[in-house]
């Protein structure tokens, strides 16, 4: 057979290959960026990846560091899912039109505080846990220093803190900013600052991710956090000398939710995580990987070690104003110019 014949053959048996490898093949990929903690991010990969074929890529960043990537890449999204991470971000993505609608057939298993932020974003966002506001704290650290632990937020302002205090940054951190809204709300705007510049003299730094202070805590080196409480139970059960608190005057919370990025490549597959994500199946991953939020599927088993968010004094937190795009520039332009300029 002649050489020119012979590659033909070799084309045509490529071509068939390809074509017999093409319903794998056709499943693509997925991109998600992640504002839940890295395990339970690369544990809902490799389920989802697994179950669908769907190659999933994760990029793991605050809630904050995500919202500013989406707005920085809206002409050429690279993401195509927005998983996990504080709701007040995802709104904001929401209400400037970063994220794309979609009506899960899941919304009617779904507890009323997720339906309620699907409806508030017009569907352009959903929540997948709750979690409440509150203090870690290292009861062996504050017993070498002689220092009751906190109870209450004007605790914090304490001198027997001086130094031993860490929040997050809220230009990086949603969990950071949801605790600003909570003082505001639960204070009103000008005591809050008044309060926040106090706190400020005992705060030694600001991470930029939600969960630093709560690590920092739990590596002994700091005393206390401002943290989500659930994330206490995450290291307290990771053997660390960590316990909890929610503040005697009330406190905020979170619904941590998954958005569709406007303009995804692979909107067909995020649709497909989208669905997963919200089957009580998916959301045991969050307690399998040590995460101890509220799942926001009725049929989803709550762990046992999951702070009670029932018995938690909670505010009726305003998601619909403190979502706001221009209320949270407008807010964390203030703390960074009146709270975080300030000398310690």
């Amino acid at each position: 057979m002649r050489p020119r014949h012979l590659a033909t053959l070799a084309v045509a048996f490529a071509a068939t290959l390809t074509l017999g490898a093409l319903p794998a093949a056709a499943q693509g990929s997925l991109n998600v960026y992640c504002s839940a903690q890295v395990e339970w991010c690369q544990a809902a990969a490799n389920a989802f990846q697994k179950e669908t074929n769907i190659r999933v890529n994760v990029s793991q960043k605050g809630s904050g560091e995500v919202l500013a990537q989406i707005r920085a890449e809206a002409q050429n999204p690279r993401g195509d899912i927005w998983f996990g991470g504080t709701g007040d971000p995802h709104l904001q993505a929401a209400e400037d039109k970063l994220s794309a609608e979609y009506r899960s057939p899941m919304l009617d298993q779904l507890h009323d505080w997720a339906r309620k932020q699907a409806e508030q974003s017009h569907y352009r966002t959903v929540g997948i846990y709750a979690g409440a506001m509150g203090f870690g704290y290292n009861p062996e650290l504050l017993a070498r220093r002689n220092a009751a632990p906190p109870a209450c937020w004007k605790d914090l302002l304490d001198a027997r803190f001086r130094g031993e205090i860490q929040m997050a940054n809220p230009q990086s951190s949603g969990t950071a900013y949801v605790m600003i809204a909570t003082i505001v709300q639960l204070m009103g705007e000008e005591p809050a600052f008044e309060y926040l510049k106090a706190l400020h003299r005992n705060v030694n730094a600001y991470p930029r991710s939600g969960t630093g202070p709560i690590k920092a805590v739990a590596r002994g080196e700091t005393g206390v956090s401002i943290s989500f409480v659930h994330d206490a139970v995450t290291e307290r059960l990771g053997g660390f000398p960590v316990q909890y608190v929610v503040p005697c005057e009330g406190t905020g919370y979170e619904i941590g939710s998954m958005s569709i990025i406007a303009g995804a490549r692979n909107e067909r597959n995020a649709r497909r995580f989208y669905d997963w994500a919200l089957t009580p199946a998916a959301q045991q991953l969050g307690a399998e990987t040590k995460q101890f939020q509220t799942p926001s599927n009725r049929n989803t088993p709550v762990p046992a070690e999951a702070p009670k968010m029932d018995q938690i004094r909670l505010i009726d937190y305003d998601f619909a104003k403190y979502g706001a795009s221009a209320e949270r520039r407008r807010l964390i332009e203030r703390w960074d110019r009146e709270v975080n300029s300030l000398p310690r």
